[in-house]
């Protein structure tokens, strides 16, 4: 059914619009995949429901790994989409996820968080940390987890606004200390920490913030903030044809100069516009981001712990 266009108090392509009677349409609806086993890579998946009142949930990636062969790190991911649309659990993250997990041959937990506006922020930012907080306490008895996880080596990771809450799950997680769980990097894939029409989104989703320049869009503005970043290592991804890459290169440039005793790496796409890898997972392109994201996994560590 067409929408009467009289009726839109509020318009954000690609993302959503409101009509006057507080309907929400978003203009990319996603669909629904169930765990279980990829015939293409040989991972095997599977879902976990934290909280029942919130709700929230993660999905689980297990590649095959030898018994012989010692404990993969792990990769807490949160997905993209501007905060507002897409799922843990659509085809395009779980195809994404499995080739992730199959090829860094990582234990891998994505975080399905509430979407704005339903739930305006900061409730991303609240069940990301929540499920980072599952997986910090030992009594949540995952076998996947005990038995398949090198928890000393646990990688936040994460695409568009993913990565925006990757970076904030991170620093919440330093700011509130008491973990045992050892970060061992930090993975922004085209982040988005606002610029544009990125910033219009934000005002809505995030009503009495701290407007353009809050520390959770854009982190630059506060280097000081930057300068205690609770891991050892940081990539940063960026595509030369993305709005937000000057954002991407700027997050780069700021961290390197906070002070912030860390190596920060870059990896800058030629060609592609923002999150090409998800939408064309096949080309080469793709295959060379992944491939880097692959070889910072699973290249030298430093590990902060008890953050």
């Amino acid at each position: 059914m067409e929408s009467d266009p009289t009726q839109i108090t509020h318009d954000f392509p690609p993302f959503f619009r409101v009509h006057s009677t507080g309907q929400i349409e978003r203009y990319i609806t996603h669909d629904f995949v169930p765990a279980g086993h990829d015939p293409q890579t040989d991972v095997v998946s599977k879902d976990i429901l934290i909280s029942p009142e919130t709700p929230l949930s993660v999905r689980l990636y297990l590649p095959k790994i030898p018994q012989s062969d010692p404990k993969p790190p792990l990769i807490f991911y949160t997905h993209g989409g501007g905060f507002s649309i897409e799922s843990a659990f659509s085809s395009t993250y779980h195809r994404h996820l499995n080739s992730l997990a199959s090829l860094s041959r990582s234990l891998i937990v994505s975080v399905d968080y509430r979407l704005a506006p339903e739930h305006p922020i900061p409730a991303c930012y609240d069940d990301s940390f929540a499920a980072l907080k599952w997986l910090d306490d030992p009594s949540r008895s995952d076998p996947w987890i005990t038995d398949h996880a090198d928890l000393r080596r646990v990688y936040l990771a994460g695409d568009s606004a993913g990565a925006n809450i990757a970076h904030n799950t991170l620093v919440r997680a330093r700011s509130e200390g008491g973990f045992e769980i050892g970060f061992a990097g930090l993975i922004l894939v085209h982040p988005f920490f606002g610029i544009g029409k990125a910033d219009r989104v934000w005002d809505y989703i995030c009503p009495g913030s701290g407007g353009v320049d809050d520390p959770r869009l854009h982190p630059m503005a506060h280097p000081g903030e930057m300068a205690g970043l609770g891991c050892g290592r940081v990539l940063v991804c960026v595509a030369e044809k993305d709005f937000l890459r000057s954002r991407g290169l700027g997050y780069y440039r700021s961290l390197k100069e906070s002070g912030w005793n860390g190596v920060v790496e870059m990896f800058e796409t030629p060609e592609e516009p923002h999150v090409f890898h998800l939408l064309d997972p096949t080309c080469a392109n793709a295959t060379a981001l992944q491939t880097r994201i692959v070889q910072f996994v699973n290249s030298g560590v430093r590990v902060v712990s008890s953050v």
